[in-house]
């Protein structure tokens, strides 16, 4: 493994756990719920929208290792972000991780969730990484 893998693995791992982003947020203006039946991963994304720009952003739910660390991730590079800005980042990543064409310049554009770009050699996982960035898209399609 190279030392760039190893950072991607250790980032993974480290937010897998981190609960700095796990917590119900107080004056929420809006909320939404992501499950995944396969695995049984199940998120609830709350927002505060300060005009275009999302002020805050925390999750509650459970699930499988991956499927944390890729909604603290997205929290962490999404938070500060306009819809617009967000609703690229999350497009970007999911190409990403469906293995279709993204650019380095793209790559760089999401920050840690960069991380996670190893997840689509593992087709079964996909899905538990995909499930906070669909649930985000559907919550920024709301507002």
């Amino acid at each position: 493994m190279d030392n760039l893998e190893s950072m991607y693995t250790d980032i993974i791992m480290e937010q897998s756990t981190a609960t700095y982003n796990k917590h119900e947020l107080d004056n929420k203006t809006d909320s939404e719920h992501g499950h995944n039946p396969s695995c049984g991963d199940d998120i609830t994304l709350e927002i505060i929208m300060d005009g275009d720009k999302i002020s805050d952003l925390a999750f509650t739910g459970h699930g499988c290792a991956i499927s944390q660390a890729s909604t603290s991730i997205m929290i962490d590079v999404l938070k500060g972000k306009s819809k617009d800005e967000a609703l690229k980042m999350i497009s970007i990543f999911l190409k990403m991780v469906k293995r279709e064409e993204v650019s380095e310049e793209e790559l760089d554009s999401i920050e840690d969730a960069r991380a996670l770009q190893n997840i689509s050699n593992m087709p079964a996982r996909v899905k538990c990484a995909e499930l906070a960035w669909y649930t985000m898209e559907k919550l920024l399609e709301k507002n």
